[in-house]
């Protein structure tokens, strides 16, 4: 069971530590801490992550801020209720972290410094749009299967032809994805006018695959609705 879960949710992390540990929650004895990473993009852009992990993984790993770390979990979604309204939070759910022994290895990390892949269903319609500058997006929601009957639900981006493509995908449809967890900073503004600075964590889709052996019609049939 928690292998099949490993396979279908995978995060791999290398960046920065930027921020203390604080105490997030227990379960059955067991702590759990978070901190937030610095992940540089192949760009001049890094993405600031949010990570979640357990007392038991921090024994001999130094988390000073500035240490480069690796780290291997998924991505897991929890909900929280704010001011009456469900919110939905993401975090990376660290399930092996080390640092890398010398420069040399860490410079070769840092290649590929931010990598997910997931496998899910599609859980809410798809919404298309485009930028000011013409660039086109598709918006969705993947619901990520894991034990105990629960479920991650990860939103996801979508561009170009990728965008056209996802915007045809309906509820239920069976997808994989590859790409990287991606922060964006936005401003929302209250009735009374106040201004709050917030973050939205997505999955910024490089490569989908349909799977056809698990819907209801096939890829064809999909381009051409």
């Amino acid at each position: 069971m928690v292998d099949n879960v490993i396979n279908t949710n995978s995060v791999s992390i290398v960046g920065k530590v930027i921020s203390q540990k604080e105490f997030s929650h227990e379960m059955y004895g067991e702590g759990f801490y978070t901190f937030n990473v610095e992940a540089p993009r192949l760009s001049d852009h890094s993405d600031v992550l949010p990570i979640t992990i357990s007392e038991r993984l921090l024994i001999n790993v130094n988390l000073d801020q500035g240490t480069y770390l690796v780290i291997d979990g998924q991505l897991r979604s929890y909900n929280r209720y704010v001011n009456g309204n469900n919110k939905l939070l993401l975090t990376v759910f660290a399930r092996d972290i080390y640092s890398p022994n010398n420069e040399e290895e860490l410079q070769e990390l840092l290649k590929k410094p931010n990598e997910i892949y997931l496998d899910g269903f599609i859980c809410k319609n798809p919404v298309y749009r485009t930028t000011p500058f013409g660039r086109e997006i598709t918006d969705l929601l993947i619901a990520v299967n894991r034990p105990y009957n629960k479920s991650d639900y990860i939103p996801c981006i979508a561009w170009g032809r990728n965008a056209r493509f996802c915007e045809k995908l309906k509820v239920g449809d069976h997808i994989k994805i590859w790409g990287r967890i991606q922060s964006r900073d936005y401003q929302k503004k209250l009735s009374d006018g106040t201004i709050y600075n917030k973050v939205a964590y997505e999955v910024s889709i490089s490569k989908l695959e349909f799977v056809e052996n698990d819907n209801n019609r096939n890829e064809k049939e999909l381009a051409w609705e």
